[in-house]
Order: C-alpha cells, then structure tokens, then sequence
C-alpha cells in the first residue's frame, strides 16, 4: 500500500483527493497547521509549521509519493499589496519546507506531484487561439504569472534528489461547493445568466474529479515528468459556461451582462484574470495516456449540478 501525503489537503480539491485515494486503497497523511485525529481508516494528519520551518520527520518517512496543493486562494480577497505577498509565501514558503524536510530526512519518495496554475500563461494571442497555450510557452510578466514561476521554481531542486517531478498547471476547478462555479450558481438559482465583460473570453477549466483522477494517474505513471496542463479538452467561452449554468438550473433564465468597467470597480487588479482570455491546451496529457471522464462543459455540468 503506498502512502500519499497531501499538502492542502483540507481545501476543496485536497478533500476530494483524499476521498478519491483512499477509495483507491491509499493511506493518506493529510498536513496541516493544528493536530488532529482521524477516525477514518488509512487516513491520518501530521502538524506542519510553515513559520517555524517544522514538518514531523514520521510524515516524511513513511511516505511514497507527496501531493502540494498549498496555496491561499487568489479569489477569495482583494489583491492588496499584503493579499498579494501572502498568496506568494503560501506557495513558496510551504515548498521550501517541503524540499527542506525531504533533504534532512530519511525517505523513500518516489513522486512529488506540484500544483501550479494557468495563470502562467499570459492572454490569448494569435497562435494560441489555434492551437492553444501549450507547456513550453513562456511564462507571462504578469503577477500570476510571477507567482507562478516563482511557485515552480520552489520546487526543482526536487529533481535534484533522484526524485521524480510533475508540475501540474491547473485551470479553473469546477465543483459545486466552491470556487469560481459556486459565483455562477448563485445568480443562477434566481433565473439569471451572469456573463462577465463581453463574455467573449476563453475559460480553460477542469471537472474535479478528473483532477483528481489525473494527479492519481500522474503518480501512478513512471513515465511522466516534468510540466503538464491539468484542463479539460474542450475550453469554453465564459458566455458559454454562464449561460449552461443557467439552463441547467431554470427552464426560464434571463441573461445580464457584468460591464468590464464594473468588475473592475469590485474586483480591482483581480479583475484582469476575470476578463482575460486564456485557451489552454489538454494534448500533453491526452498524449500521455489520460482519458478525461468529463471533457466537455455539457457532460460536466450536467453531472455537477444533477439534483
């Protein structure tokens, strides 16, 4: 039985890698800031001190492969100058802890699977609205795109170790609990579609559960390395994604559109991801093996928002 841990294991995504490892037959060591007991089989939690630069060495010695997830979300708050630095230290301070723990302890990790994001890629040029942005495209000037070279570079002295590294650039995670879905399920629930700016931008996105199903086939496939991007086949407008969330939910809906210069009053510097427009593309990973249970925003949706 190989053991998993997860770093930001208790946010939306690292609960439901938990549920889908352990269904798997896993034992799972989720990290995380306070003690606690689990009363779930093959399920346990070792403490981690981010300030103090402290993992519990047991952690580090009983695991196969580490999965991190770390990271303050970028939506949740206003990008203040202090909102800004906390995303950026929550991604590059738990990675030197983690790269520092497996160097000063004795392990026998196999796998570090490493989440980044799309936000590496910059807006839609002329060549990606074809083909799409791909892996070896270079990073963007932008802040997330800073970030997220900052947060992939944390982690490559991993490789140095003899350890194996797959960096996954995630795309916007749909689940019904949270995140960027549950901002259109809202309006949704009242007859409305609600389009942002033109409605014309791309969203790149993946189902949950593939996600997790793809960091699963990612540890579990010797022959993957390096950076892959973790979104669906088939990207969609955001008018699109709007007005099938609506239709899924009222018979009757009414669509309203979000002027750009009204996002950006509310949502300040944030609002440039919101509006930007970023087609990324699956082909890596469909390459190398993976087959996506929910590839389109129809199949997903449906499955989603079922009652």
């Amino acid at each position: 039985m190989q053991t998993v841990i997860i770093t930001g294991g208790t946010g939306m995504v690292g609960q439901a890698l938990t549920n889908t490892l352990l269904d798997k037959g896993y034992q799972v060591i989720v990290l995380t800031r306070t003690p606690k007991v689990s009363s779930r089989l093959n399920l346990s939690y070792a403490v981690w001190d981010i300030e103090k630069s402290y993992l519990e060495p047991n952690a580090i010695a009983a695991a196969d492969i580490i999965v991190h997830l770390a990271g303050e979300s970028v939506a949740t708050k206003r990008w203040t100058a202090k909102r800004k630095q906390e995303i950026v230290d929550s991604r590059v301070k738990t990675s030197a802890l983690l790269v520092k723990a497996i160097k000063e302890n004795s392990n026998h990790i196999h796998t570090v699977i490493s989440a980044s994001a799309i936000g590496w890629y910059g807006p839609d040029n002329e060549k990606s609205l074809i083909e799409g942005f791909k892996e070896a495209d270079p990073v963007d000037p932008s802040y997330l795109g800073s970030t997220c070279k900052l947060w992939e570079a944390g982690m490559q002295s991993i490789k140095e170790m003899g350890i194996r590294l797959v960096t996954l650039r995630i795309g916007i995670v749909l689940n019904k609990r949270g995140g960027a879905l549950a901002e259109f399920i809202k309006p949704a629930n009242f007859g409305l579609a609600t389009i942002l700016g033109n409605g014309k931008q791309i969203v790149s996105w993946i189902h949950q559960q593939d996600l997790c199903n793809l960091i699963i086939y990612a540890a579990e496939h010797k022959n993957m390395e390096g950076v892959y991007n973790a979104v669906a086949p088939q990207p969609v407008f955001n008018k699109t994604l709007a007005l099938t969330v609506a239709s899924k939910i009222h018979k009757f809906y009414i669509p309203v559109y979000v002027p750009s210069f009204v996002l950006k009053i509310m949502l300040g510097e944030m609002s440039i991801e919101v509006l930007k427009s970023a087609k990324v593309s699956s082909k890596k990973i469909q390459d190398a093996g993976f087959v996506f249970e929910y590839p389109t925003i129809e199949v997903a949706l449906t499955q989603i928002l079922k009652a």
